[in-house]
């Protein structure tokens, strides 16, 4: 029997989970809901109905899990708690300032729905997240480093795009080479945020729109820019498709430490990502982690969990002996 999955919201990171859950034999696309108008959405799978996010309302008993594809600003911080209450649920917030606060709502929904709701899944948070953990464990002596880049970030660009007189918008997350160089030959150096990524926005503005006023909301947002060296583009809608069209992503997550009785071994773990499709590859990790929601709540599980909290054979659709004899 296949683990029923429903999408709301079908942007990019939509699209992306569409595409994963094509990968995935055990899974079944069974709706997809939206606020715009049904008929102007089209889906890629074959006979998987288009409706009106109001009518998550009533089918509870035909979906297994929902994926929430919202953007971190605005949507998810409401959706999640509210879907949590009546389905297994699974999203990708990614504003790491405001997780410990997101866990609290969507914890206190799913537990009182008897339902699962996992959060924050993805590469980062999500994948960098588990390897962070990993090797804080291997080496409690050392320091951490995370490098995002070159690449559109899907949450900055969302954030963006929420600004008023803002019509399109892209964010890209950029490294300073010389700190990264700095990391990987063991210098562990102290970087500030500022320090260690740059952020480049291409706007497309609209007509009449204050144009100093949208740099200086996106220079300025908490949580988003306020910590960086941003530097913001108008361009028209005509370059946004033309060059800026791609979301290709990735970075690195780096700790260095030692070992030894004085300390006189040095070590670096690094885990890398290049990833031609953010979304796409974003939609992967989701339904990996739709999966193990399904199998969490039918062994009577329920609450708001993390990555760090789900053991991970619950992501693969392989059996445990499987995966003993072919991957360890």
């Amino acid at each position: 029997m296949s683990i029923r999955i429903g999408i709301l919201g079908y942007g990019n990171l939509g699209r992306g989970v569409e595409s994963a859950i094509a990968h995935n034999e055990d899974m079944e696309l069974v709706g997809v809901f939206t606020r715009r108008n049904p008929e102007n959405v089209k889906v890629r799978t074959a006979d998987v109905k288009v409706l009106e996010a109001s009518e998550l309302e009533h089918m509870q008993d035909q979906i297994d899990v929902l994926v929430l594809c919202g953007g971190s600003a605005t949507d998810l911080p409401v959706q999640t708690p509210k879907y949590a209450a009546d389905y297994n649920v699974v999203d990708s917030f990614d504003t790491h300032a405001r997780i410990p606060e997101h866990f609290a709502d969507v914890d206190a929904a799913a537990k009182k729905g008897g339902k699962i709701g996992i959060i924050s899944c993805g590469w980062d948070p999500g994948m960098f997240s588990l390897n962070r953990l990993y090797a804080n464990c291997i080496l409690p002596e050392g320091q951490d480093y995370t490098f995002w880049g070159k690449g559109v970030s899907q949450g900055h660009s969302d954030a963006v795009r929420r600004i008023e007189g803002v019509k399109d918008a892209r964010q890209y997350t950029i490294p300073v080479p010389e700190a990264l160089d700095a990391v990987r030959s063991g210098k562990n150096p102290e970087l500030t945020t500022r320090q260690k990524h740059t952020r480049e926005c291409f706007v497309v503005a609209k007509e009449g729109a204050d144009l100093a006023k949208i740099e200086e909301e996106i220079k300025t947002m908490p949580n988003y820019f306020a910590d960086y060296d941003t530097t913001v583009h108008f361009i028209s809608e005509e370059e946004m498709k033309r060059d800026h069209s791609g979301l290709p992503h990735g970075g690195c997550v780096i700790r260095t430490g030692v070992t030894g009785m004085d300390n006189e071994h040095k070590h670096v773990i690094e885990y890398n990502l290049k990833l031609d499709s953010n979304p796409e590859f974003t939609g992967s990790v989701i339904v990996a982690y739709a999966r193990a929601a399904y199998r969490m709540s039918k062994e009577g599980m329920s609450g708001c969990k993390t990555v760090f909290d789900i053991a991970p054979a619950y992501l693969s659709s392989r059996s445990a002996e499987d995966l003993r004899a072919h991957l360890l």
